[in-house]
């Protein structure tokens, strides 16, 4: 979305438009492989329909690029995590990424799901990292496999399996013996599995890189000397693995030699300081799409115009890869998600949550990929150079001497003033924080802060089939030490306690008092205090419910301190301690704790009592996860009776509802809940968390992807466990969709990039090039329905969001609504005499065309 009040600024740029290899064995490009090898651009091949193949073969390098059989390549690449969404998903998600110009996709390899138990391997459904690959490969484009094993990647553990962390003298990610071990065991049957499948490039597959680590700098220091010779090792026990292809490190600058240091962050082509030797490509292995979230932030957003400013930037400075980190960041389902962190994840990458392309950012994106497509010959043919035209201005250029072989990056590096610039005796108009691109270096063909494509927005519709719901509900056994019986002196540390196989652990204890222990004044009430080092926890005190305390991902600790009714006799404390995943970052990651620290009692008539040591019970997990109560089957092991208003706290609730109608995504709103997590058919969408606010009042994430392959014909059994007092009567089943589509444009826009193709080493038009028009197109065949809102003069606001600005034609919905009513697509051009004989408002230099229509069947 772009707000318009920039618009009218961004559209002047109409104005001024009108070597050492590795693996080689000595071998260098030939002279005609230097340049471009197809000039459209893979992306366009895949929209004309062509049957291209995919090059595979022999992948080395030098300080320029990577190169595929010598050949050098542009690699524009977007990370989608095999896990993260399901199979049934993948083709769609490929084919959006081949159709978005991307030609690398990169994945980590998740160590603790393929092992979760030691010695005992999973790779199916989901976990079929081959399959994924081969999909990858079917559509056209190439792999980096970031082996790892850890991976951070706000995945439980970091990517390690508890197991791990329970081996005797461990010490994760260190010159330790026990730890390299078991890493070098699973990186081994990783690549062996990929060589026996042929997924290397040399042997006709599409990994062409391989990943060894994982940011490992922000942890070195912290193991001293063990953390040098760890990298030392991993970097030749990689290398040992004989994959054939380039291996990185990333944000690693001492990674050793063959092995590529590469860069990871926003903005890589002004913060990364370079190749550590003189051999080895300019490459970014992540450029955040967004900012992943955990339960308590606030929305956060990274705009299409910044990431288009960082990649040409990049690009302009020797880069030839970057991976969007995330391009499809989907779902953490079960409990797959590390510490605190929610189970959407990086819903506003260019594919969102539910794999729909989410604009401009996909759009925007794209026409870059083109853009610098056209570029390819001069960037590997020239000579670099650059030129200062300005305080904050300068020209990036590639050009072969004695020819026109010339591409040019102008770039306004001010955040806040546009300005105009002269190169080779040619006015340019750039806007703030923008990077114009001319692939001759006459032709501006694109704006990093001009946003050509079309926006859309997403709308979450109430499914007429799915939501009659008849709620039943069955409330969880609170156990004491009759059914728990005391087994330590003092509470278990939580996370030795799970073993990662649940996030509930139950201590029990109990506290006898006698009359004069209790206070004989009304205002004075005992108080219950336990000090935890996290993550959540709820007490109960004699079967009743006294509340819930819990951390965050800034600080995992945190004190619950209630008011406690206490009664003569033997009293029951119940505590219910959670984990929200484990953490995925920082040294000693074996050394992390969680749970209660100390438990007292304060304001009794006797004092302060400690009952730290006063003797525990534990249990492992809930009555209805044991009995699996989410299953049908498990279901009928308990009785059930109808919800009626606020359950108890920790109650399961279940329903059966009707497949929702159609074939879009599907979500379920968790209004009215707190805390817990939801099943259908058996399977977990993952934790929800509607009780944990971010400052600005609001849940930071309401709305929870059930995948269609999750949901049968006819009846769904859908099953919630709510760890709050709470009513499930405001639970919602949707759709989704991003059937409302808009366009922006003004009179002076710049034509659209695909307006140009070079032929013959010459930028050429494709066709007339017309002048500035608002392009929309419905997703998936759809037809424009409703004009729900067009404007030409001076509209204000965004797609979703717009009004009426002061200068305003009452012609533009009829005229939009000629051009656009029944199609799958419109132009409509911006020309003034469209919309009205005389102009009402001249004062208004530049007029602005904003649309909004509905898609459907």
């Amino acid at each position: 979305m772009v707000v318009l009040s920039r618009v009218l600024l961004l559209a002047l740029v109409f104005l001024v438009a009108s070597a050492t290899l590795v693996h080689a064995k000595g071998k260098k490009p030939a002279p005609e492989e230097e340049g471009d090898q197809g000039d459209e651009g893979d992306e366009l091949v895949a929209e004309k329909g062509e049957k291209k193949q995919l090059e595979v073969g022999e992948v080395t390098y030098d300080a320029r690029s990577l190169m595929i059989n010598g050949r050098r390549q542009l690699f524009f690449s977007g990370s989608i995590h095999y896990p993260r969404s399901t199979v049934e998903m993948w083709p769609d998600l490929l084919k959006k990424a081949k159709q978005g110009g991307l030609n690398v996709i990169e994945t980590y390899v998740f160590w603790n799901l393929h092992e979760p138990v030691k010695g005992k391997f999973n790779f199916e459904g989901n976990a079929d990292v081959v399959k994924f690959i081969r999909l990858v490969q079917e559509h056209k484009m190439y792999v980096t496999l970031r082996v790892g094993p850890f991976i951070q990647a706000e995945w439980n553990h970091g990517g390690l399996p508890y197991w791990l962390r329970e081996e005797p003298d461990i010490i994760f990610r260190s010159d330790n013996p026990s730890y390299k071990h078991h890493m070098e065991a699973f990186v081994t049957k990783i690549i062996a599995m990929m060589k026996h499948e042929k997924l290397f490039a040399q042997q006709g597959g599409p990994i062409i890189l391989a990943q060894i680590e994982n940011e490992y700098t922000h942890v070195q220091l912290a193991y001293k000397e063990l953390g040098n010779s760890y990298v030392q090792w991993a970097a030749n026990m990689a290398l040992s693995q004989n994959a054939g292809v380039p291996w990185i490190m990333c944000k690693q600058k001492d990674a050793p030699d063959p092995v590529i240091n590469t860069c990871n962050g926003r903005h890589c082509g002004d913060t990364f300081t370079g190749p550590n030797k003189p051999h080895k490509p300019t490459l970014w292995t992540e450029n955040w799409t967004a900012q992943y979230r955990v339960f308590g932030d606030p929305p956060s957003q990274r705009s299409a115009e910044d990431i288009a400013f960082s990649v040409a930037r990049f690009f302009s400075k020797d880069g030839t890869l970057t991976n969007y980190y995330m391009y499809h960041g989907g779902t953490n389902f079960g409990r797959t998600s590390a510490v605190f962190t929610t189970t959407r994840y990086y819903d506003e990458a260019p594919l969102d949550e539910y794999g729909l392309q989410r604009e401009p950012k996909w759009g925007h994106l794209k026409d870059l990929h083109r853009a610098l497509n056209l570029c390819k010959k001069p960037l590997f043919a020239g000579t670099p150079g650059v030129q200062r035209l300005g305080k904050e201005t300068e020209a990036r250029f590639y050009e072969r001497p004695g020819t026109d072989m010339c591409v040019a990056f102008l770039a306004n590096n001010h955040s806040t003033i546009e300005t105009t610039v002269n190169w080779r005796g040619q006015e340019y108009f750039l806007p703030p924080h923008s990077i114009s691109i001319l692939p001759d270096c006459k032709t501006v063909v694109f704006n990093s802060q001009q946003i050509v494509s079309q926006h859309n927005a997403r709308n979450f519709f109430r499914s007429k089939a799915a939501n009659k719901f008849n709620w039943e509900m069955f409330s969880e056994p609170i156990p004491t030490i009759v059914q728990i019986p005391v087994d330590h002196k003092k509470p278990r540390e939580l996370y030795h306690l799970l073993k990662d196989a649940t996030d509930y652990g139950w201590f029990t204890s109990s506290l006898e008092l006698g009359p004069y222990d209790l206070p004989m004044k009304e205002s004075i009430c005992p108080v219950l205090r336990i000090p935890s080092l996290g993550h959540a926890m709820s007490v109960f005190v004699n079967g009743e419910y006294v509340g819930t305390e819990h951390g965050s991902h800034a600080e995992k600790g945190f004190v619950f301190e209630r008011p406690v009714t206490f009664k003569q006799g033997v009293n029951h404390i119940s505590l219910l301690c959670m984990t929200v995943g484990l953490p995925d970052s920082g040294a000693y990651m074996e050394h992390r704790y969680a749970g209660p620290r100390s438990i007292t009692v304060l304001g009794l008539n006797t004092g302060t009592i400690d009952l730290s040591q006063n003797g525990w019970g534990h249990r492992i997990g809930l009555n209805g996860e044991n009995l699996q109560v989410f299953t049908k089957m498990g279901a009928q092991k308990v009785q059930w009776t109808k919800a009626a208003g606020k359950g108890r706290a920790l109650t399961w609730y279940k329903t059966n509802f009707e497949a929702p109608e159609g074939k879009e995504p599907v979500a379920i709103r968790m209004a009215g809940m707190g805390k817990g997590m939801v099943w259908v058919n058996g399977q977990s969408i993952g934790r929800y968390w509607m009780s944990f606010l971010s400052p600005l009042g609001q849940p930071t994430q309401s709305e929870y992807h059930i995948p269609r392959a999750f949901i049968t014909p006819g009846q769904n059994f859908l099953v919630v466990l709510e760890e709050q007092e709470a009513d499930p009567k405001d639970i919602e089943i949707l759709t989704v969709n991003r059937d409302t589509i808009c366009a922006i444009s003004t009179e002076m826009h710049p034509p659209h990039v695909k307006s140009w193709e070079r032929k013959g080493g010459e930028l050429k038009t494709v066709g007339p090039v017309s002048g500035a028009s608002a392009q929309l197109k419905c997703p998936n065949f759809k037809k424009i329905v409703v004009v729900d809102f067009a404007s030409f003069g001076t509209p204000e606001g965004m797609c979703g969001a717009y009004k009426p600005g002061k200068c305003d034609s009452p012609a533009t919905r009829k005229v939009v609504e000629e051009h656009c009513l029944g199609r799958t697509s419109c132009t409509v051009p911006v020309d003034p005499k469209l919309f009205f004989k005389a102009d009402p408002c001249p004062n208004i230099n530049i007029k602005t065309l904003a649309i909004q229509v509905t898609c459907a069947f």
